[in-house]
């Protein structure tokens, strides 16, 4: 059987191809690099990934409300910058929450509402508890 973070980051790589910039994933108390293409980690290194990530946090607290407030199921968000793309979604199972972010150049075609899909899928494969983050140096 395939490792769920190594699927999880096959997944993503067949979505975003050469565009894919890095892959993460983050619960309330730690997160774990998947995958960071080499000319963004030398980027990476003047970035504090834990203030980043505990951004992303808030996203657990976000999607409840969002859940009261809409008629529609929450799903994913997208937040474009000068450089590139951020995808954030979660894995949820009532009793495990995982956070996913994932990066994607700005060249554009790429149909988040797709990756979203093809990541929930990954559920029916795995447990969402196997993609529990193990903390490892950034």
């Amino acid at each position: 059987m395939a490792d769920p973070t190594d699927r999880l980051v096959e997944v993503v790589r067949a979505f975003g191809g050469d565009e894919l910039r890095d892959v993460w994933l983050f619960d309330q108390w730690t997160h774990q690099r998947l995958f960071v293409r080499r000319d963004v980690a030398d980027v990476l290194d003047d970035v504090d990934i834990d203030v980043c990530i505990d951004n992303e946090r808030y996203g657990f607290v976000t999607r409840e409300t969002y859940e009261t407030l809409y008629y529609a199921d929450y799903e994913y968000t997208l937040r474009g910058f000068s450089e590139f793309v951020q995808f954030r979604t979660f894995l949820d199972d009532g009793e495990t929450r995982v956070g996913v972010i994932a990066s994607f150049d700005r060249s554009g075609g790429l149909d988040p509402g797709t990756l979203y899909a093809d990541l929930t899928d990954l559920r029916e494969e795995f447990a969402v508890s196997e993609f529990t983050p193990v903390r490892t140096e950034d």
